[in-house]
């Protein structure tokens, strides 16, 4: 079972998440969290696969946020979700411990394909019988 956290603060796009992930065999929403701080709360708690992690989050942003995730969790992976300019996704994919990044204007279908490729090793799906 595919295990993921998501951390935004839009109320809407937790929901939105939230239900597309459901949705699909295989994985498991272990948490959802409104700041880079919960987030990392959660990580700790839940030992998450991958993590959806808004960057621009009050509290504490989701780049502060995804440093100490890999601290705690060194092999998770991170699928930054922003709003940011493309350069400057660019340059957060070089030099931080972001595995992904997709805008936030981003299909909900390309953002589950995305979480299903990063986490591949652990993602086992079973026939529905």
């Amino acid at each position: 079972m595919l295990r993921v956290l998501v951390a935004d603060d839009h109320e809407l796009t937790r929901f939105s998440l939230k239900l597309a992930l459901k949705s699909h065999s295989g994985i498991e929403l272990v948490g959802i969290a409104t700041n880079g701080l919960e987030a990392i709360r959660y990580a700790r708690e839940c030992n998450p696969d991958v993590v959806i992690l808004d960057l621009q989050m009050p509290v504490l942003d989701g780049l502060t946020a995804a440093g100490e995730i890999k601290n705690i969790c060194p092999g998770v992976q991170i699928l930054a979700y922003s709003s940011l300019e493309d350069n400057r996704v660019d340059q957060l994919l070089r030099e931080s411990v972001i595995d992904s990044i997709c805008r936030k204007d981003t299909a909900t279908s390309e953002i589950i394909a995305r979480v299903k490729v990063l986490g591949q090793p652990f993602l086992v799906e079973y026939p529905v019988f």
